[in-house]
């Protein structure tokens, strides 16, 4: 294998091009089939220098959830607390395509099911998902202002729902990677509108 592609560039970069192809990767196999040695070779880079890095797969797997977690956690915050809560639900959408566009499976890191249940693997996974659903608690909680809602639970019922169509709309896109940012946020305003003029109907 040629380590040519990354010769003469400096750490900092190299480090990031080496979690770019371990999210790939990730996307592709999960935690469980997560391999340094692929890493390296897609990362056009020695597998003695991935560990030199990050030093085992499970501190490899942190990092890019901690990326991808930071990515994901300032793209919410940012629609969540822009304009009025009527749009908040589609400047989210929009907010999490864009930021996805350059790596789609930053989501499958946050939200992969395949690593271990204990350990400081899963504590990195669930720190991330747990700051994340707070954000859509909060979103869906600004967005219901003015609905008047008795039961606790309606609102963390609503959230899982919120959480899973937005799951869904992206898990969607994986699987039709032909379709840009653009086009997921002109159809994710479409559904949203359809699902409205529905309800409204009703």
């Amino acid at each position: 294998m040629s380590t040519a592609g990354t010769k003469g560039v400096p750490r900092a970069e190299r480090e990031q091009l080496i979690l770019d192809a371990a999210v790939a990767e990730i996307g592709r196999t999960g935690y469980a089939g997560l391999s340094p040695a692929a890493v390296a070779e897609r990362a056009e880079v020695s597998k003695p220098l991935v560990y030199t890095y990050f030093q085992s797969k499970d501190r490899l797997y942190i990092a890019c959830v901690d990326r991808a977690a930071a990515i994901l956690y300032d793209a919410i915050e940012s629609a969540i607390t822009a304009g009025d809560n009527l749009s908040m639900a589609q400047r989210t959408v929009e907010a999490l395509f864009v930021a996805l566009e350059p790596r789609p499976h930053d989501w499958t890191v946050v939200f992969d099911r395949s690593h271990p249940e204990q350990g400081p693997v899963a504590d990195a996974v669930r720190t991330a998902r747990r700051r994340i659903a707070a954000q859509a608690a909060r979103g869906v909680a600004g967005a219901l202002s003015t609905v008047e809602l008795t039961d606790p639970n309606d609102l963390s019922a609503l959230t899982d729902v919120w959480m899973g169509t937005v799951s869904s709309l992206v898990l969607w896109w994986l699987r039709h990677p032909d379709q840009t940012a653009a086009q997921m946020s002109a159809r994710s305003r479409r559904l949203i509108d359809a699902l409205g003029a529905a309800a409204a109907s009703s």
